[in-house]
């Protein structure tokens, strides 16, 4: 367990600042699916054996600690915002829209939002933004773990209602699997129009 995953938020809270929430995202980058944003309140100083940043972890693992995640945080919610929204207002703002939706969803209010990156979704609430975070702060780690499991449970239904794109294996990330599928039965549904006009298929 790394300590310094949770040095971040130990320091703000000895602040004074005691509701802080963590906020990421997953499928930024896929050419199907929606993308998704979670917002995750952990109690302060809890510390949840192997946490880390979503796309170190194995699925079993990740799975694992969602289920710690959503039994313990104070508050947590997850908001999918999909791939036709994502065609019509780009996927920068699609992902900030999801995060606004999750932080809008918590049963707690934050006093301070921590969020991946470096830009500020533009929520209605005092914001940092953490480069890494989701290496280097817990309550985004949580975030990430639950954002990740959220999309790919997701993606593993669309395998079974759009067989041959292989979604449960590479929860449509532009695989040469994905991209060979493509090229022999089209774009289905989920697929974000946008995203052909500037990933050209290799």
């Amino acid at each position: 367990m790394s300590i310094d995953l949770y040095t971040y938020e130990a320091e703000l809270h000895a602040q004074g600042v005691s509701v802080i929430c963590g906020i990421d995202e997953a499928g930024r980058g896929p050419l199907a699916g929606p993308v998704c944003a979670a917002a995750c309140i952990l109690p302060a100083g809890l510390e949840l054996p192997g946490l880390n940043d979503s796309k170190k972890l194995s699925e079993k693992r990740r799975e694992a600690l969602y289920e710690q995640i959503t039994a313990r945080a104070l508050a947590w919610a997850v908001c999918l915002v999909d791939e036709r929204t994502i065609d019509e207002i780009n996927i920068l703002q699609a992902t900030f829209r999801a995060m606004r939706g999750a932080v809008e969803e918590l049963k707690l209010r934050p006093e301070l939002c921590l969020v991946d990156g470096n830009q500020d979704p533009g929520l209605d609430l005092p914001t940092q933004t953490v480069v890494k975070g989701d290496a280097n702060c817990a309550c985004i780690a949580a975030a990430s773990i639950l954002a990740k499991v959220t999309r790919d449970r997701l993606m593993i239904q669309m395998d079974a209602k759009y067989p041959g794109y292989s979604f449960a294996a590479h929860k449509g990330y532009g695989t040469k699997a994905h991209y060979a599928a493509i090229a022999e039965m089209g774009l289905c549904p989920i697929h974000r129009r946008s995203f052909f006009k500037r990933h050209a298929p290799t």
